[in-house]
C-alpha cells in the first residue's frame, strides 16, 4: 500500500499501515542523503512529504490501539506495536532534520564527502543510455540488486521522480537512477547502464 491521499489511512488494516511505515523508513534516510549529496531541493521536499505521511500513519495506529485496548492485557500487547510504529516515525523525523541542512547553505556536500568516504555502501547517480539493454526491462526481470549489489532508490524520468520504485517498474532510456551499494557494484552497474556491457543472461533450468 502506498497511498498519498490524506485521510485514507482508516481504510487499511494495522498490518498494512505498519508495512507502509516500514517501507518508508527503509528508503527515507537514503533519500535524505541523496538530497544533500546532489543538493536537490526536489528530493528534500519528497523526504518532508514522506515524514508527514509517516506522522499520519503513526497517529492512525495510535488511535486504533486506543480503540482496541479493552483491558490492561490488551494495552500491554499493543504497546509493542506502538513502539515499532514510533521507531519508524523517529527515523523519518531524523531524515526530515537532515534535509533541513539544504536551507542553511553553503552546500553540505564537502562535509558529507568526508563523512561518507569510508562507508561500505555509497549513493551514486547514473544515467541509463539508449544503448543499454537494461532499457525496456523491469527491475525484477534483471534482478538488479542480486546481480550487482546495487539498490535503485529512485528514478528520475523527465521532470518526474519515482521514489522507492516497484520491482515491476520498466526502465527507459534517459532515466536517471539514484542507487546505493558498494563501489565495485556501482562500477559494474555503470557499465551495464552505459551500454558498455550487455546485461548477463543465464540459461533457464530444465
Amino acid at each position: 500500500m502506498r497511498s498519498d491521499e490524506v485521510g485514507e489511512e482508516s481504510r487499511y488494516t494495522v498490518r498494512e499501515l505498519l508495512t507502509e511505515m516500514k517501507d518508508i523508513s527503509e528508503v527515507v534516510v537514503d533519500l535524505a542523503y541523496s538530497s544533500l549529496i546532489f543538493d536537490s531541493q526536489e528530493i528534500g521536499q519528497e523526504v518532508q512529504h514522506l515524514e508527514s505521511r509517516v506522522d499520519l500513519l503513526n497517529h492512525e495506529i495510535k488511535v486504533r490501539a486506543m480503540l482496541a485496548a479493552r483491558n490492561k492485557e490488551d494495552a500491554t500487547m499493543l504497546s509493542g506495536l506502538l513502539e515499532v510504529a514510533e521507531a519508524a516515525a523517529i527515523i523519518s523525523r531524523a531524515a526530515g532534520d537532515m534535509v533541513d541542512l539544504l536551507e542553511i547553505g553553503p552546500s553540505p556536500t564537502p562535509f558529507l564527502s568526508l563523512v561518507l568516504k569510508n562507508a561500505e555502501e555509497k549513493i551514486h547517480l547514473l544515467s541509463l543510455s539508449e544503448r543499454s539493454d537494461m532499457k525496456g526491462r523491469t527491475i525484477a526481470d534483471m534482478s538488479v540488486e542480486a546481480e550487482t549489489g546495487m539498490r535503485i532508490i529512485a528514478v528520475k524520468r523527465g521532470i518526474r521522480w519515482i521514489y522507492d520504485p516497484e520491482e515491476t517498474l520498466r526502465l527507459k532510456g534517459g532515466d536517471v537512477l539514484i542507487v546505493r551499494g558498494t563501489e565495485d557494484g556501482y562500477e559494474r552497474l555503470k557499465r551495464f547502464a552505459s551500454g558498455e556491457e550487455k546485461w548477463p543472461e543465464y540459461p533457464e533450468d530444465d
